[in-house]
């Protein structure tokens, strides 16, 4: 490649990023306003909501719990543990506050972790208030 040609491409490349610089600041940043969050869902799989806060959770880096232990089961079904590694997830489960179960059973989920059967029930419960 002769010094005209690489000097002509470079050139180019930086006319391009002065084009774009100039395109975005003449752009106003569109203003969204929220319609709730993740805390209000009630973890119905049909709530709309929950769709929402996953989508949004699957672009943002995935939130531990102090439960990194929890990623050995990666990729086993809920049905496949035994009651003492059910027992690891209750453990977790009940240390945290209410508003901070479902954000933690999104992380699981993004994880690849399945939510053990033997503590679905609690975790509803917990989920839900009741």
């Amino acid at each position: 490649m002769t010094n005209f040609a690489l000097i002509s491409i470079l050139v180019l490349v930086a006319l391009g990023c002065l084009l774009a610089l100039l395109h975005r600041r003449g752009e106003e940043t569109p203003i969204v306003v929220a319609q709730g969050d993740c805390a209000t869902c009630d973890g119905t799989p049909q709530a709309k909501c929950e769709q929402e806060c996953m989508m949004e959770a699957a672009v943002r880096p995935v939130e531990y719990f102090d439960d990194e232990e929890l990623d050995a089961y990666r990729g086993r079904p809920s049905d496949a543990y035994t009651d003492d590694e059910a027992e690891q997830f209750r453990d977790v489960m009940l240390t945290m506050r209410q508003d901070e179960i479902p954000v933690w059973g999104r992380s699981l989920n993004l994880r690849g972790i399945s939510l053990p059967d033997q503590v679905k029930d609690d975790y509803m419960l917990l989920v839900t208030g009741q």
